[in-house]
């Protein structure tokens, strides 16, 4: 555990890049070997898109990473946050408690804000106005998201406590979960199943990307699933039933045109079901 907390101390953005890339290029692969929908797209016109939000995503986060250095190393020299009050215990619990406690903040608690807060919606909407979900999805987000997704982390590593090689790690399980349950893959029912009652697994995400309510509204999870299952917003849908998209922005020209995609939080929304609930 030792090197594994050395590695993630000081782990070099290199790195980080590389498993960002390595993650995308090994679901792709594989999604082109084993799809779970055979969609008809220009796949590489879809990936320019998505990888187009995944540079801002990247740029923003590498922008603020000093705010996330400044935080961890704040709460450790002040004694802060959950796990500074916790006492000692084995170095893998502590992990794995401030893991669970970061993607709650982090993810799970962004993610439903993002639902259920109109303004927020607005950003995240481009998100889910995919219609061809694959790998390249999972990083989707207009820049305005990505902020707001950074303060929910930071606001983790300030409420948990947590060192920076607990963040980083966070961090990488996190990519990698993203583009494991966006990818165009199927994994035996059973399996995905059993998976499902601890982390958040392809066909568990997917219903997610169901273009209506009430499977948008639910399975906000990402890494674990055990926060969707406690707080009551786990759904299943069979595969085959699955849509993707959004029932407000349908069109072509909507969700696949890169200087659309960006304006959207700024356009007029429509009176729809979505849009009332939020």
């Amino acid at each position: 555990m030792n090197e594994i907390i050395n590695y993630f101390s000081t782990i070099p953005s290199s790195h980080r890049s590389l498993i960002l890339v390595g993650g995308i290029t090994i679901f792709w692969l594989i999604e082109n070997a084993f799809p779970l929908f055979r969609f008809d797209y220009k796949k590489w016109n879809h990936a320019g898109i998505n990888i187009f939000f995944t540079l801002t995503t990247v740029i923003i986060n590498f922008a603020l990473a000093f705010v996330l250095l400044k935080s961890a190393d704040w709460v450790i020299a002040n004694n802060f946050g959950v796990l500074q009050w916790l006492p000692q215990m084995n170095i893998w619990l502590y992990a794995l408690i401030g893991l669970l406690l970061l993607d709650f903040i982090g993810a799970y608690l962004a993610h439903f804000v993002g639902h259920k807060v109109k303004f927020l919606w607005r950003f995240h909407l481009i998100h889910h106005t995919d219609t061809w979900i694959d790998t390249t999805s999972a990083n989707r987000h207009h820049p305005g998201e990505s902020i707001t997704r950074f303060v929910f982390t930071t606001l983790g590593v300030l409420i948990v406590g947590t060192p920076i090689w607990l963040v980083f790690m966070y961090q990488t399980l996190s990519l990698i979960s993203t583009q494991f349950t966006h990818a165009n893959i199927s994994l035996p029912k059973k399996l995905d199943s059993v998976l499902s009652y601890f982390i958040v697994s392809p066909d568990m995400h997917k219903v997610h990307h169901h273009y209506v309510l009430p499977y948008t509204d639910s399975n906000y999870g990402n890494i674990f699933s055990v926060w969707d299952r406690l707080f009551g917003t786990f759904m299943t849908l069979p595969k085959e039933a699955i849509i993707y998209g959004i029932d407000t922005h349908q069109g072509h020209e909507e969700h696949n045109k890169l200087t659309n995609l960006i304006k959207i939080p700024f356009q007029k929304q429509r009176s729809t079901e979505k849009n009332e609930q939020n």
